[in-house]
C-alpha cells in the first residue's frame, strides 16, 4: 500500500540514491544542492513508499497553504524511474493531491522537469495533471542547441568570433568566480536593477560541492575578465545558469568566441546545451533582444511549463 513520508535529514541517503537513478532527475535535486537556501524556503518535500520500496519524489516547499514543487528551483514536479508506469504515475499524483489535501493546502504549483533534461521519457506526470484538472498558468521559454545536430551560428555571431580572434582574446575554465560576478552584478544592476539569484559566497559554495557539475568559464583579454558563464552540466544537458559581458566585452565579440568554444567544443558530446529561459512573468514577458541574440548561437525554443491545482 503507497504511502507518503515528509523529507527528513534520515531520508538524506534514500533522497540522493534516489535522484541519482531516476529518469528524470538532475543534480539541482540532490540534498545538497536544494538546502543551500534552507534559510529562504519551507521545506515540505515528499517521498512516495510502496512498503519500504521508493517509489517517486516530489522536492517541494511550502508558502502559507500553497504547496510549490519547488519556488526556489528553475524546474521541479515528480522524480521518477523507468520503474514507473503511467497507471502507477496516475495513482501516485492523486495520492499526493489527497494528502496535500488533508494538510490543508488550498494549492498545488507544479513546475514540470522538460524533456531535454529527461534521460529517459518522463512525461507520464504531465497526463496525470490532465487528469488532476490541473491549469496551465505559466510557460517560460528557454534555448536550446541540439548538439548531435546545430544549427550554424549566425553571420553576427561568426563575424565576433573572429574579431575576438583576431585581438588574442582568449577563453579559459577557472574556479575564481570574483572577478566574472563584478561584470555579472554590474550588468543586473545597470539593466534591470536586480541581483544574481546567487550570490558569490553561494555560487562558491555549490561549486565545492559540485565542481565537476557547476563550471565556470571566462573570456580574457590579457588578465581581463570581458565576459563569462557559469555552466551547470548534468552530463545530457550543459545549461548556461549565468552570462554576462562587460561594455567592452560585448564589442569585442568576447561571448561570442566564449560560446563557440563551450558548445562546439567542451560540451560538444553533450545532448543539449540550454541557454536557459528569455522570459519574465510566469512568461507573459519575452525580452526579444536576448532570445535573439541567443537563437544567433543556433537554439530554438523549449518550453518550462508550470500548473496549477486547485485541492
Amino acid at each position: 500500500m503507497m504511502e507518503i513520508h515528509r523529507y527528513t535529514a534520515a531520508y538524506h541517503r534514500d533522497w540522493n540514491d534516489f535522484v541519482n537513478e531516476s529518469s528524470n532527475g538532475t543534480f539541482l535535486f540532490l540534498r545538497e544542492y536544494m538546502e543551500y537556501h534552507a534559510d529562504r524556503f519551507t521545506d515540505y518535500s515528499l517521498l512516495v513508499y510502496d512498503d519500504n520500496k521508493l517509489l517517486a519524489l516530489l522536492p517541494a516547499n511550502r508558502q502559507g497553504d500553497v504547496l510549490y514543487s519547488h519556488a526556489g528551483l528553475t524546474y521541479g514536479g515528480l522524480i521518477m524511474t523507468t520503474r514507473n508506469t503511467t497507471v502507477q504515475v496516475l495513482a501516485i499524483m492523486q495520492l499526493i493531491a489527497d494528502f496535500l489535501r488533508k494538510e490543508r493546502f488550498v494549492k498545488w504549483v507544479y513546475k514540470c522537469v522538460p524533456h531535454i533534461y529527461h534521460r529517459y521519457p518522463s512525461e507520464a506526470d504531465l497526463y496525470a495533471l490532465f487528469r488532476l484538472d490541473a491549469r496551465w498558468v505559466g510557460c517560460n521559454i528557454s534555448s536550446a542547441v541540439q548538439q548531435a545536430n546545430p544549427l550554424r551560428f549566425r553571420a553576427d555571431r561568426r563575424s565576433g568570433m573572429k574579431k575576438a580572434v583576431l585581438a588574442g582574446l582568449q577563453v579559459v575554465e577557472t574556479t575564481d568566480f570574483a572577478p566574472f560576478w563584478q561584470v555579472l552584478e554590474a550588468n543586473l544592476q545597470e539593466r534591470y536593477r536586480v541581483k544574481p539569484v546567487h550570490s558569490l559566497a553561494e555560487i562558491e559554495l555549490l561549486h565545492s560541492r559540485f565542481p565537476d557539475r557547476i563550471r565556470h568559464f571566462v573570456t580574457l583579454r590579457g588578465d581581463e575578465v570581458l565576459a563569462g558563464s557559469v555552466i551547470y552540466d548534468t552530463g545530457i544537458v550543459a545549461h548556461a545558469q549565468y552570462t554576462s559581458a562587460s561594455h567592452e566585452g560585448k564589442h569585442s565579440g568576447a561571448l561570442d568566441l566564449l560560446y563557440g568554444k563551450i558548445i562546439g567544443e567542451v560540451f560538444a558530446s553533450r545532448k543539449w546545451f540550454d541557454f536557459g529561459q528569455s522570459t519574465e512573468e510566469m512568461g507573459h514577458y519575452l525580452n526579444e533582444g536576448l532570445i535573439t541574440q541567443k537563437e544567433g548561437f543556433g537554439c530554438r525554443g523549449v518550453a518550462y511549463n508550470i500548473y496549477e491545482i486547485d485541492l
